[in-house]
């Protein structure tokens, strides 16, 4: 086992529980409630709330596998460095692969949600200046990031607080809609609970700040959990209140589902608040997105997997600058060159594969038959889930992984390990 990096190389513990469940509210309570509701209503239709409560259980296995682990591997990395422990080098790059490539590709996405809603026909250029505005606020330091996410938190929570209690007292609201009938069937069900699953996976950036949090071993078990059910309250709530005034069939057909909602509902005026508060949301997304995968590159690079120098920490703020430099400038590259709309389904396939990493390694942790259940479930879902995702979003996700592991077994035969012990984070 790999012992925690050397103090020169270390990053700073100054997040408790209070910061590291903003930090997963500011990634889960983000654009993903203001854009997935919408396609996973067509896939299932009246079955959306089925669709949700199945995401809701996988996403709770992952959470709870993710804390067990986190506790005992308080490092930065998250499952790249559970699934090198507890299953082997190639898993845990694996793990690495996948969440680099799919939440890079979930940055640009929400980068493009700021542009759009802020200014659309610049979007481009605002997803630009979105990426390199966040990308120096997380240079200075991942207590400002905190900080930063937790105002974004607070507008975002007031802005969805406001559609729900307009809509439900309504005179358009009418419970008779809230069919949870699967119309959709059960594939369906499963499609709309992968899409919505896009939404719950921000606990994994309060795992990747494993490194950063205070008493991990205490503070991660407590904080994931935490957050993971106050997302789940907001999204039920949200749910409820947008399927009362539009039904399945009109959610599933809106463009801008919250918006449509409010004006439904008979509030039109509470519309520009709601773009308002998806830019927000778009933005806190984006900011714990780039935490989160630049401290995986971190990880990745100690070890050599990814190049060297990534690996160096700031000697005054303490962050993985050069990783953070380099996670912003693809990023910027893509939100200023590709439609990535697309991205959302291959950003899910990506993440559930992270996850199924993420509840094998739990599954190792204690072989009593109670304490693997849940990451059997877990693991179980996760597949399910990713294989129902839209066609294109698998095929294009298998690829990408394929390549991946490629890439590791090209380096394997001719480059060797490449592995420094001692130099990634790690231990129990």
């Amino acid at each position: 086992m790999r012992c925690v990096a050397a103090s020169g190389s270390e990053l700073r513990r100054t997040l408790g529980v209070g910061d590291a469940v903003v930090v997963g509210l500011g990634s889960m309570v983000g654009a993903g409630i203001f854009a997935a509701l919408a396609p996973a209503a067509r896939a299932a239709g009246s079955g959306l709330l089925l669709g949700l409560a199945v995401a809701a259980v996988v996403a709770y296995c992952n959470a709870m596998s993710s804390a067990r682990l986190a506790a005992r591997y308080p490092a930065s990395g998250g499952t790249y460095v559970y699934g090198r422990e507890r299953l082997g080098e190639f898993w845990g790059y694996l793990a690495g692969w996948s969440f680099v490539v799919g939440k890079t590709a979930s940055c640009a996405a929400m980068a493009l949600t700021v542009g759009a809603y802020v200014w659309p026909e610049q979007a481009h250029a605002v997803a630009v200046a979105a990426v390199v505005a966040l990308t120096a606020v997380n240079y200075g330091g991942v207590q400002k990031s905190a900080w930063l996410t937790r105002v974004i938190v607070a507008v975002v929570l007031g802005v969805l607080a406001s559609v729900v209690v307009v809509c439900l007292l309504s005179g358009e609201s009418d419970a008779g809609r809230l069919d949870i009938g699967a119309s959709g069937g059960a594939d369906g069900v499963l499609q709309a609970a992968g899409l919505l699953f896009f939404a719950f996976a921000g606990y994994a950036r309060i795992a990747t700040l494993g490194e950063e949090v205070r008493d991990p071993a205490r503070t991660i078990p407590r904080a994931i959990p935490l957050a993971l059910g106050i997302a789940l309250v907001v999204y039920v709530c949200v749910a409820v209140a947008v399927l009362s005034v539009l039904g399945s069939g009109g959610l599933g057909s809106a463009t801008a589902p919250l918006a449509d909602a409010v004006r439904a509902a008979g509030v039109p005026g509470l519309a520009p608040v709601v773009r308002v508060g998806a830019a927000v949301a778009a933005l806190g997304s984006l900011l714990a997105l780039i935490l989160g995968v630049s401290r995986t590159t971190l990880a990745m690079a100690r070890d050599r997997h990814l190049p060297g120098a990534l690996a160096a920490v700031h000697p005054r703020f303490r962050v993985p600058h050069r990783a953070e430099l380099a996670v912003g400038t693809v990023v910027t590259v893509l939100a200023a060159t590709v439609d990535v709309r697309g991205a959302i389904g291959f950003s899910s396939f990506g993440v559930l594969a992270y996850y199924a990493v993420a509840n094998a390694s739990a599954w190792t942790l204690d072989a009593s038959p109670a304490a693997r259940l849940v990451p059997v479930v877990g693991l179980v879902g996760c597949m399910l889930l990713a294989f129902a995702l839209p066609g294109v979003s698998v095929a294009v996700g298998a690829a990408v992984l394929a390549v991946g592991a490629a890439a590791y077994g090209v380096r394997r035969r001719w480059g060797g390990s490449g592995s420094v012990p001692g130099a990634a984070g790690g231990g129990g």
